[in-house]
């Protein structure tokens, strides 16, 4: 325990607050155990093979056993790096160990992204959240990067979305600016004329205020709550679950289940079926690691496939 907590003190310095939380996060679940008082020269690969098993015998899911690891593994390592022990005994795959049950979020169709646009768009109720849903559906942003939108970062004239930087309320409830995600999380995103057309309603519909809020130094967000605060993603995530459970409530075919996530990863899927470069794409979503791009392109379905070989053919 002591190893990991002077690993995380020293690694913290640098890092977002964000991910200092989930350092924080894995470090209180490694306390509750007898593993962490154990003398680091002692410890064996078996036995953290073991401990990540108790974990999900107990039911821990996939991503918090992957956190506990996340720490775990550079503090032995810095260990080893101060000549401490000779080899890092977490210094294996994770999945090799326990069960990945991790939930992968898909992308949704685009038929059933049309119901869902088009139920909000003419309801009485979250038809004044249409705008935003069709951003979110069409430009493939992180929605804490979307929350994070000021007036000045859209720029109409070029048709335009500045990105770089994201809005975040923590557990406290208090609000801050941060980086975006990556470094390639800054970027530039052309708007196409729909996208065009739903933020110049977001800003003509935009309440103008006396007293703007102001969240270290940033003012002028596109949505701001009952309470006078910008919106964040919790609000987004509610506004989708209650729409679809709307839907759901009144058509015979229901919906699957609408994120902002959900939103983001449609898109990567719709530019991947439409042949974007990937390294286009790479970009556009921000993606530090092409890898993670890449990936978007093994959720192609065989009806995906039998159309691009028929395009192919026909070209040829």
């Amino acid at each position: 325990m002591e190893l990991t907590e002077r690993y995380v003190k020293i690694r913290d310095v640098s890092l977002k607050k964000t991910t200092q939380a989930g350092h924080k996060t894995a470090l209180q679940l490694l306390k509750r155990y007898p593993f962490c008082n154990r003398k680091i020269g002692d410890v064996t690969m078996s036995e953290v093979k073991m401990f990540f098993l108790k974990l999900q015998e107990e039911g821990k899911k996939f991503a918090s056993i992957r956190s506990v690891r996340g720490v775990l593994r550079p503090a032995f390592q810095m260990a080893v790096d101060d000549n401490l022990i000779l080899k890092n005994p977490i210094d294996f795959p994770l999945n090799s160990v326990v069960i990945n049950d991790s939930v992968t979020r898909e992308a949704i169709s685009n038929k059933d992204m049309l119901r869902f646009l088009r139920f909000v768009e003419h309801d009485i109720h979250f038809s004044r959240y249409y705008e935003a849903f069709y951003i979110l559906f069409h430009t493939g942003m992180r929605i804490s990067e979307f929350c994070g939108l000021t007036v000045k970062d859209i720029d109409m004239k070029e048709r335009k979305i500045n990105i770089d930087h994201q809005l975040i309320r923590w557990s406290d409830m208090k609000y801050g600016i941060e980086s975006t995600k990556t470094n390639a999380g800054t970027r530039q995103l052309p708007m196409t004329e729909d996208v065009y057309r739903c933020f110049k309603t977001i800003l003509e519909k935009r309440e103008k205020r006396k007293i703007e809020p102001v969240i270290d130094g940033y003012r002028g967000f596109l949505y701001i709550d009952k309470n006078g605060m910008p919106m964040v993603a919790l609000h987004w995530e509610k506004y989708m679950q209650h729409a679809r459970e709307k839907y759901n409530g009144l058509f015979k075919i229901p919906l699957p289940k609408i994120t902002p996530h959900v939103c983001r990863h449609t898109y990567c899927s719709n530019m991947a079926k439409a042949g974007m470069n990937p390294k286009t794409l790479q970009y556009l979503m921000g993606h530090s690691d092409i890898g993670v791009t890449l990936n978007t392109y093994t959720h192609l379905k065989f009806d995906d496939a039998r159309d691009e070989v028929e395009k192919m053919a026909k070209n040829g």
